[in-house]
C-alpha cells in the first residue's frame, strides 16, 4: 500500500482537553452551514442564536437538527435549549452573506430575557403555525415542530440533538430562478470553519460534479495503468476519468507533457478531449 508523503497526528479524545478535541472538530468537519434559531420561552421571552451543529436529515418528513452544545468552560446549557425543551417550537433561518455579523452578534451570551433580535438589529416576521417568529432578512426560514430532543451527554461539551420537523418553509422571492427553484448562485450563503473562520459557498467557490446515478462509472480499477500511475493526474482528476461507462480504446501515453494537458482539459470540464489527449 503506497505510504502518505507526511507524518500523521493520531489522537484518542478521551486524552485531551475538551476544548482542544472541540477545536480538532470545528476545524476539521468543515464548511457547516448555520442555524439561526428563533425560540420563545414558556413565560413568552424570545431568544435567537446560530448553531454550526447542523443540517438537513430528511425530506419526508422534512426533517433539520441543529446542536446545541453545553459550554465547555461552565457546562452550562444554551438558553435555545431550554427554550425548546419547554415549548416544542422553533424557527430555523438560514445564514447568508449579508446578514452573517449580525448572526454572529445575535450568539453573544446575553442574559435570559434579552432579545437577540434588536441585539442583532434583526425584524421579528410572525410566524404562520409556530409562536416564535421568523427573521426577516434571512432568504429561508423553516418553521418547526421539535419532534425529538436526545441528549448525547451531561458534561462540558456534550451537545443535545433538537429533531425538528419543518411544517411550514418561507422563501424570499429574490433568491427564485425562474423555474421556481432556489438558484444557489443567488443565495450568497455562508458556512462555519474552524475557530473564528467562515467560507463563502458563492463566486468562485462554486463547482459542479455530475453525480454517477443514471450511469454507471467505470471506476479507479478499470483506468489504463499508464494513467492511473500519473505524477500529473490527482485523485480528483483521475476521478472525473472514471466517472465515464466505458474507458475509450487506444494507447496511452505515460508522457508528463500529455498528462498536464488533460490535466487542463479537466479543469475546464472538458473529459473527452482529457481523454483524448491521453492517447497516443
Amino acid at each position: 500500500m503506497k505510504q502518505p508523503p507526511y507524518t500523521v497526528k493520531s489522537i484518542i479524545p478521551s486524552e485531551i482537553p475538551v476544548a482542544e478535541m472541540h477545536n480538532y472538530l470545528r476545524a476539521s468537519v468543515a464548511p457547516r452551514p448555520i442555524a439561526l434559531v428563533s425560540s420563545v420561552s414558556a413565560d413568552g421571552e424570545i431568544a435567537l442564536s446560530s448553531f454550526s451543529f447542523f443540517n438537513v436529515f430528511s425530506a419526508n418528513p422534512p426533517v433539520l437538527i441543529f446542536s446545541p452544545t453545553r459550554r465547555v468552560r461552565d457546562n452550562s446549557t444554551k438558553h435555545t435549549l431550554e427554550n425548546v425543551k419547554k415549548t416544542r417550537e422553533c424557527v430555523i433561518n438560514v445564514v447568508t452573506e449579508d446578514i452573517v455579523q449580525q448572526a454572529s452578534l445575535s450568539s453573544t451570551e446575553f442574559e435570559k430575557g434579552i432579545n437577540e433580535f434588536e441585539k442583532a438589529g434583526f425584524h421579528e416576521v410572525k410566524s404562520d403555525l409556530v409562536a416564535p417568529p421568523r427573521v426577516l432578512e434571512s432568504k429561508v426560514s423553516f418553521e418547526c415542530k421539535v419532534k425529538e430532543i436526545l441528549e448525547l451527554g451531561t458534561d462540558a461539551g456534550a451537545g443535545s440533538l433538537v429533531v425538528c420537523e419543518v411544517v411550514k418553509m418561507h422563501i424570499h422571492g429574490e433568491v427564485l430562478g425562474d423555474d421556481g427553484r432556489i438558484c444557489t448562485e443567488r443565495m450568497k450563503l455562508v458556512a462555519r470553519m474552524g475557530e473564528n473562520w467562515y467560507s463563502k459557498a458563492f463566486g468562485d467557490a462554486l463547482f459542479e460534479i455530475s453525480k454517477p446515478l443514471h450511469t454507471l462509472g467505470a471506476g479507479f480499477d478499470k483506468l489504463p495503468r499508464e494513467i492511473r500511475e500519473s505524477e500529473i493526474l490527482t485523485g480528483n482528476d483521475l476521478a472525473k476519468l472514471a466517472n465515464i461507462e466505458a474507458i475509450p480504446p487506444g494507447v496511452y501515453s505515460r508522457d508528463v507533457h500529455d498528462h498536464a494537458r488533460a490535466k487542463q482539459l479537466l479543469n475546464n470540464c472538458r473529459i473527452h478531449d482529457a481523454w483524448q489527449a491521453l492517447i497516443r
